[in-house]
């Protein structure tokens, strides 16, 4: 049976529109719907039980994402299984194209859908921004950014094996080799953007600081483990699980910039504003990063709005 773990914190507004989707299939053998309310003080425990009989819901004291979804993994009933954030809208269908993909390829063991990132309502920067975040070589083929994440059971025990981190998807992306992931463009997911300058700035900010923890994590494994695959004993190798996220890298050069720019001269405008706010995102990331503080979550709302 395909599990469905959806970890929620205060996302009452929103919560409701993703399980509608989810359930818009009545099929009574439709997929097994776990919701973690983690620290919740508004009503999104409610909200989610009252979609009926297939979603349960399991309410932890505690706001974190990283044991919301390993309390998930304990009530979840099967595989293939999928992580969902609550503020995204993915349907039945999409799920179906997610769980098909890696049943007809037993070399997946992790897929994501197709990104769909409305930008009706958004502040002109915002709109800029997104045109040239969305044709980046590594936004277009990791898994992160996304909301959702389909994994196999050999799939799950890779992402178990990850530490607690604030950019926990782009952990899980990085954990799974280029033929072990795939984007499903048949399968879509709504995500939507910051609306305002100001709240993309905290989102970008976030992912600053996210990524120089992450970047952290990746030096002290390959401080633990300096030696090559290749020089490991071959009955050793697959025990080696998470060890691509120790070797690829989602960070955007000056040479993808270029490239971009050479193929789209129209979206200059659009690469000044990216550069303004990495730049913004660095500078705001700084007091985070040198205070070793990986735990602050800086929430935009206004893509929670209507």
């Amino acid at each position: 049976m395909t599990s469905i773990v959806i970890p929620a914190h205060n996302e009452g507004r929103v919560i409701g529109r993703l399980l509608d989707a989810l359930l818009a299939d009545t099929s009574v053998s439709g997929p097994d719907i776990v919701v973690v309310c983690n620290g919740c003080t508004d009503d999104t425990a409610r909200v989610a039980a009252g979609r009926g009989d297939r979603v349960r819901v399991v309410e932890i004291p505690t706001p974190s994402k990283h044991q919301a979804l390993r309390v998930g993994d304990e009530h979840a009933k099967g595989f293939p299984r999928l992580y969902v954030d609550a503020d995204v809208v993915v349907g039945a269908a999409d799920v179906r194209a997610l769980v098909g993909a890696l049943e007809r390829n037993p070399e997946l063991l992790a897929a994501a859908p197709g990104r769909d990132i409305p930008l009706a309502g958004c502040a002109w920067p915002v709109r800029a921004y997104y045109r040239v975040w969305q044709r980046l070589p590594a936004v277009r083929e990791g898994l992160f950014g996304r909301g959702v994440i389909a994994v196999t059971e050999p799939g799950y025990e890779r992402l178990a094996a990850l530490p607690p981190l604030m950019a926990d998807d782009l952990a899980a992306s990085l954990a799974f080799g280029p033929g072990e992931r795939r984007v499903v463009e048949a399968a879509r997911v709504v995500v939507r953007p910051p609306r305002t300058w100001s709240d993309l700035i905290r989102r970008r900010v976030r992912a600053a600081t996210s990524s120089a923890e992450f970047e952290r994590y990746q030096a002290a494994r390959r401080a633990e483990a300096p030696e090559s695959v290749s020089e490991r004993a071959p009955e050793r190798a697959p025990e080696q699980a998470p060890e691509p996220v120790s070797e690829q890298t989602a960070r955007t050069g000056t040479a993808d910039l270029r490239a971009l720019l050479w193929a789209r001269p129209a979206l200059l405008p659009g690469v000044v504003v990216f550069v303004v706010a990495a730049l913004a995102a660095r500078r705001g990331s700084r007091k985070a990063i040198r205070d070793q503080d990986f735990s602050t979550w800086l929430r935009d709302e206004s893509s929670r709005q209507g």
